[in-house]
């Protein structure tokens, strides 16, 4: 039995051991439901760069027009390019075996994404993308090494040309008082049309959008657990008294 029992914590630690994959350094991202322009602004970020290749069959456009308070007409006009219609799931014409062979995988569904890997870790993904010749598409990835992902934003951010600087904290050296890691990219190979504290807050936006995608009843869950927690409270108080007058004659 003592072997048998051995055997087994042997054999799940392995595979705990890959489920947890490899820590790599983040930059915090905490989402804000409640931000309609951002989440408007990701919106429109997500349906121009991400899905030619990723869908999100999950959700449906009109859920993402009423909830981002975006009229029906002006989405179906600037943010559906696949001739769907508004009442249709947010999939992608793309065939899935042409990407396998062009990305050595097809391009995933990102509904769930950021319930999966979290949101910190999509916001640096998103910023993480530098210059890496070795590599087929000519990129890498400061957050997932050898990405099969081409780097779609970088007429947006540019192309840095080391490394970023995810999940470093920003020092002074005291004697000269410059700053070290104080940007994200230090130097880069092709110059973007954003600015780095734009892009950073174009990649907010469009994490928070999909952190929105994978959890779209939060804000109304976390409202109505409010008033769940108080009618527990009174009920509870109620519940105490009763109790007490059933046991009074007993005691």
């Amino acid at each position: 039995m003592r072997k048998l029992i051995f055997g087994l914590v042997f054999a799940i630690l392995p595979a705990i051991g890959l489920a947890a994959g490899v820590a790599v350094p983040l930059d915090p991202m905490e989402p804000d439901h409640t931000n309609k322009e951002s989440l408007q602004r990701g919106a429109a970020l997500f349906t121009n760069y991400c899905m030619g290749c990723h869908s999100m069959e999950y959700a449906r456009y009109k859920r993402v027009a009423d909830d981002l308070e975006i009229p029906a007409q002006l989405f179906e006009e600037n943010l559906i390019f696949t001739g769907a219609k508004i009442g249709e799931l947010m999939k992608n014409s793309m065939n899935k075996d042409m990407a396998a062979d062009w990305f050595g995988a097809p391009p995933p569904d990102l509904t769930l994404e950021t319930r999966v890997r979290g949101e910190s870790w999509v916001y640096s993904y998103l910023r993480g993308f530098y210059k890496d010749e070795t590599r087929p598409l000519g990129v890498n990835n400061a957050v997932f090494d050898l990405v099969g992902m081409p780097h779609v934003m970088v007429g947006l951010q540019g192309l840095c040309a080391v490394k970023p600087n995810i999940g470093v904290d920003a020092s002074v050296e005291p004697l000269s008082g410059n700053i070290n890691n104080g940007d994200v990219c230090p130097e880069y190979a092709i110059e973007g049309s954003m600015s780095g504290a734009e892009f950073d807050q174009a990649m907010w936006d469009l994490t928070n959008f999909m952190s929105y995608m994978g959890d779209p009843v939060k804000v109304e869950r976390e409202r109505l657990g409010i008033f769940v927690l108080i009618f527990v409270v009174i009920f509870f108080i109620f519940a105490y008294l009763l109790n007490r007058e059933y046991w009074k004659d007993v005691h």
